[in-house]
């Protein structure tokens, strides 16, 4: 399915829709047609740093011959600021306001050079929409990465897109202004109307900013049209014939995962580590994005996979003993260290992936769950990914707010803009056809961390099909595979306390969706009684 200029129809069209998409429209704006161009751009933008790294296979990714990697480095900002999103349909966004808000910005746009990019989201003709993104000249370096994030335009990509099946919707619009200030919005504001896939992006400059509010709307589209929305890796145990999705926050270790080669034990197929959708009627997966926006912090100075970095962000640069520049990686300049890596950097990737959904794993930093918890039914499945419990990582920028501090965040998925308990009833309905459910504990239990040795051992006894689940005392609903050092005592009463009140932040967390934002979140009754059950018999 795709979104065709034809259908923007006059009954989709509002305020916020056509502010937005009248900034395309002016004689400062200038097409950026190709990767090819966007690169050179990028090149001659001041600050750009020209590695002698060349670009793995360059005319594969749309680069000129002999292209060389970018690194382009912000600075206090590294991360992405959820309190800066306002979404259309929340009490405190006013129409009269907001629409005054962005005109103004888009006014002072007239004085700069706008660039104009469109790319593809949707790797496969059964969805597949187009993208735009308007940005000023200075800010070469997101607009590549942007096009390199997702599909540029090309001959094959035009093809599928056109012979794909018309959807009623609306083609991505983003308007971004880093330069933008405003002093109602210090942090700056991502703006976004999700109905009519239209968003600004302004006072920020981070690329994470660009790359997940595109995601927001492509995401949102999926959603109204038969698609469970992921932030998630998924990837196909070929051999085993099972498909798994990890579903977690930057650095919970979803790509770690995602990724993970077992030691050559299995051969596998990958997806994508990040951003794809399920079809809720075949189970049938498509990826949303052919390259990977990827932590460098893992990746050692000199690691042989950095040849598959497309460009870099927020990474030291050193010279080596020959006197050519090295990317200096691990965090060491800050944290959050990230590049676009090559689709080539995963050899057995593809965009769609045909067989259904065998299990969903939910990655949590809760310290009360021992290191993999199996979920008895679809009820409490899908509740523990609501309360999704983990902590912020450096890929988040907070103000206020510890980032050592639990939170939930349902189903890993902070860009949601349609109501909580659509994704409740997707999830459900997901594990009620059979997939099963667990909780993988990627932090630690009581104090003790948990290796990704340990994680991945229980992963492949899950893809083994081994069973040594035992009944969680006093839960019905939850069993867990004893590791040991890493056993629920339930005869000790201060792990018993600390177990029941993260329970209880949950049933909190669910019955605050009620009253918060006009109970646009509420959910279904059957949460609450699900984890309430725990409790009670803790």
């Amino acid at each position: 399915m795709s979104v065709k200029r034809s259908l923007q129809k006059r009954d989709k069209l509002n305020s916020y829709r056509t502010t937005i998409e009248t900034a395309f429209y002016g004689n400062n704006v200038e097409p950026v047609e190709s990767i090819a161009e966007a690169y050179y751009l990028a090149m001659d933008s001041e600050g750009t740093i020209i590695t002698d790294k060349d670009v793995y296979e360059p005319e594969f990714h749309g680069f000129p011959s002999g292209a060389k990697v970018l690194v382009f480095n912000d600075g206090a900002v590294i991360g992405r600021c959820a309190q800066a999103r306002r979404l259309v349909g929340w009490e405190s966004v006013d129409e009269k306001t907001y629409t005054a808000v962005l005109r103004e910005a888009i006014y002072n746009m007239r004085f700069r050079k706008m660039l104009h990019a469109q790319v593809y989201i949707g790797l496969h003709e059964d969805f597949i929409i187009k993208a735009n993104l308007l940005t000023p000249e200075g800010f070469e370096n997101n607009l590549l990465n942007w096009m390199l994030n997702f599909q540029a335009l090309n001959s094959q990509y035009n093809a599928m897109y056109d012979r794909s099946k018309e959807i009623d919707d609306l083609e991505i619009l983003i308007v971004s202004d880093p330069y933008w200030t405003h002093p109602d919005f210090p942090l700056g504001l991502a703006f976004f109307d999700s109905e009519h896939n239209a968003a600004c992006i302004l006072g920020m400059r981070y690329f994470g900013e660009f790359k997940k509010g595109t995601l927001t709307l492509a995401w949102g589209t999926a959603n109204r049209h038969g698609y469970a929305s992921c932030h998630a890796g998924l990837k196909r145990y070929d051999d085993k014939k099972f498909v798994a999705a990890f579903f977690g926050l930057s650095g919970s270790g979803k790509s770690t995962l995602t990724h993970a080669k077992h030691g050559g034990k299995y051969n596998t197929t990958v997806l994508h580590d990040d951003a794809f959708i399920v079809n809720l009627e075949t189970g049938s997966s498509i990826a949303l994005e052919p390259s990977y926006f990827d932590k460098t912090s893992d990746y050692k100075i000199g690691d042989p996979d950095n040849k598959f970095i497309l460009t870099a962000q927020n990474i030291g640069i050193a010279l080596d003993d020959y006197g050519e520049t090295e990317f200096v990686t691990e965090d060491i300049r800050q944290g959050n260290g990230r590049a676009i890596k090559s689709r080539l950097w995963s050899p057995n990737r593809v965009d769609k992936i045909d067989d259904p959904l065998n299990a969903i794993f939910w990655l949590m930093k809760d310290p009360t769950l021992p290191p993999l918890t199996r979920l008895e039914n679809p009820i409490i499945g899908s509740t523990m990914g609501v309360t999704l419990a983990t902590k912020r990582t450096s890929a988040e920028r907070v103000v206020g707010v510890s980032l050592d501090k639990l939170v939930v965040e349902p189903y890993a998925n902070p860009f949601r803009t349609w109501p909580l308990g659509v994704d409740y009833e997707k999830f459900r309905a997901l594990i009620q056809k059979g997939v099963k459910c667990y909780i993988l504990n990627t932090g630690g239990f009581m104090g003790k961390d948990i290796p990704k040795e340990i994680t991945l051992g229980l992963l492949e006894a899950i893809v083994e099909g081994q069973d040594k689940f035992v009944a969680w005392p006093n839960a019905e609903d939850l069993s867990y595979w004893p590791v040991e050092g890493y056993i629920p005592d339930m005869k000790d009463e201060a792990y018993k306390q600390q177990l029941k009140e993260r329970m209880v932040d949950r049933i909190e967390y669910i019955e605050s969706r009620s009253t918060e934002r006009a109970g646009f979140d509420k959910l279904p009754e059957e949460c609450v009684v699900a984890i309430k059950k725990i409790v009670d018999k803790l």
